[in-house]
């Protein structure tokens, strides 16, 4: 699906999922090599930056929280920025696309001044976007942590456990899509510079700002998760200690009962009426015995 936005003199071409047909019109379109057209088409792995004489091709993958299942997605987002115009691909819907597009129809529409002089204004505008709604997930992730500290020191140990992982599947997953942005963004800053001159360096250092603000709240998540799930640990692992305790006292306990019993073969003779006093004064001896060992554990301070 091509969607095109205009205002002023530039140009702003969405591709959501592109047909070959799309991208081959586009390619003719603006003068765009057969190569990168091919990669238009299909997904890529690696994020990388290419300077061209009429344009920059930029590949950039973006964490997206899937709202059916939680799960950390990686979505791609290829960059044609020339002087005039903006090419975008991705092969899904992206909320903060969609975001962008309405800001933009609704300025047009307006006439607002958006300081964009070239394409690199609004390049710059759309992956602030980006950036903004990353930010804005790992907000909601921050929520979640909230709620899991306050159930770990509410006594539920052992429900959390599955709630940490998912949330640090999650943080993985953001860390592994902004993997690639430090060195891609570095070298596009330098691209940016040659082909808008050195007055865009203002904005190009903007938007490794951007990043940079995503990346310190990544990491700031993922030493609070990993400190919840040490603490998390700690606790379930001192609950442990303490059953086995209580455990072992009770083993312990019932130790001379067991012995007791042994000894006098407790068997149906003692239910004989003239034998019910001998019973009785075997139950008075387990009972005497449990005490004095209890009294001795606690003189030993083992409990």
């Amino acid at each position: 699906m091509i969607s095109k936005y205009t205002y002023k003199n530039l140009t702003w071409v969405d591709l959501e999922s592109p047909t070959e047909e799309e991208v081959i019109h586009v390619m003719e379109e603006y003068s765009i090599p057969v190569l990168i057209g091919e990669q238009l088409h299909t997904q890529t792995i690696q994020s990388k930056v290419e300077l061209y004489p009429a344009f920059i091709y930029l590949i950039l993958h973006f964490p997206q929280i899937s709202r059916k299942n939680n799960e950390g997605l990686e979505q791609e987002i290829d960059f044609i920025v020339g002087k005039n115009f903006i090419i975008t691909t991705h092969y899904e819907f992206m909320e903060s696309i969609h975001e962008f597009s309405k800001t933009f129809e609704v300025d047009a529409i307006l006439e607002k001044n958006l300081d964009v002089d070239h394409a690199g204004f609004l390049f710059f505008n759309l992956i602030k976007t980006l950036y903004v709604n990353s930010r804005r997930q790992l907000h909601g992730v921050n929520s979640f942590m909230k709620e899991v500290e306050s159930k770990i020191f509410e006594g539920k140990e052992g429900d959390m456990v599955e709630k940490i992982s998912n949330i640090n599947r999650t943080l993985l997953d953001f860390k592994q899509a902004l993997r690639f942005h430090k060195e891609v963004l570095a070298s596009f800053d330098i691209a940016t510079r040659k082909f808008f001159g050195e007055q865009f360096g203002f904005y190009s250092s903007a938007i490794i700002s951007e990043y940079n603000k995503t990346q310190t709240i990544l990491d700031g998540h993922k030493e609070i998760i990993d400190d919840l799930r040490n603490t998390n640990d700690s606790l379930l692992a001192n609950k442990t200690k303490e059953t086995m305790k209580i455990l072992t006292i009770i083993t312990f306990l019932i130790s001379p009962i067991t012995i007791i019993s042994n000894i006098f073969v407790i068997n149906s003779k003692f239910l004989k009426e003239e034998n019910y006093n001998q019973y009785f004064w075997v139950l008075g001896l387990m009972f005497i015995s449990s005490i004095v060992v209890f009294i001795y554990t606690k003189k030993k301070k083992w409990l």
